[in-house]
């Protein structure tokens, strides 16, 4: 497939990047800017594209994002320590986020006649985010179908949907994704908190995968304790 990918530049997406480089064709990396509270991110993207040689573009979507308030990630809003897996991470939901990327998405898509749009959504996701689940999936292609009827076919691929973190670790190594050429921290510091729910997430998935963690941490041992609390 002819695949555009939704890159934010972290470490699910760069891996899912590789992935479709190495069985597809990357047509090229798509990122957003939607208000986040730090844009550090999509710097890693813009270096995995030139690192795959493609086309990388970014579309500010900042205004929207601000109509879309009261997430840690939007607003002035701690951020909050600990795992996915704690009530207190609902906090880091953007109302719709992914809806609104992906429609922009599909219609990149059918103006540049690619065959798919590619989304790193994944099963950790699931307990907090509602559209990163495979119904959300199932719907949204559903409805593309109806929106794109006799103007173009694009298929929403979502290979990591129903995979945990550690599978997409084990899935990168396979492909050779560079992963301290990633950023998973919501907090956007010097190097990464290691506190934060995506952080936790990210240390525990390759400690269950058993894969080497490249990533510089604040706090390198805080997951241990997350995990067992959650």
């Amino acid at each position: 497939m002819d695949t555009i990918v939704i890159c934010s530049g972290g470490l699910d997406s760069v891996s899912l990047a590789y992935k479709v480089a190495a069985e597809h064709r990357l047509r090229g990396l798509l990122s957003f800017d939607y208000g986040q509270r730090h844009v550090k991110e999509v710097e890693y993207a813009a270096a995995c594209a030139r690192k795959l040689g493609v086309p990388h573009k970014v579309v500010d979507i900042s205004n929207v994002g601000a109509a879309l308030s009261g997430s840690a990630l939007t607003d002035d809003v701690d951020v909050p320590d600990g795992h996915y897996a704690e009530e207190t991470m609902k906090i880091t939901i953007v109302p719709n986020r992914n809806a609104i990327m992906l429609a922009i998405a599909f219609g990149m898509a059918a103006a540049e006649k690619a065959d798919a749009v590619a989304a790193a959504v994944h099963g950790g996701d699931h307990f907090i985010y509602p559209d990163c689940r495979p119904g959300f999936i199932d719907a949204f292609q559903a409805m593309q179908n109806h929106a794109l009827e006799g103007v173009a076919e694009v298929q929403l691929y979502t290979p990591f949907v129903t995979i945990s973190k550690a599978d997409i670790v084990t899935e990168g190594a396979k492909h050779g994704t560079p992963f301290a050429e990633t950023w998973s921290c919501y907090k956007g510091g010097a190097v990464h908190c290691g506190r934060c729910g995506t952080c936790v997430e990210r240390r525990e998935a390759f400690d269950i995968a058993g894969v080497e963690d490249p990533t510089v941490y604040a706090d390198p041992d805080f997951w241990r304790e997350a995990v067992e609390r959650a």
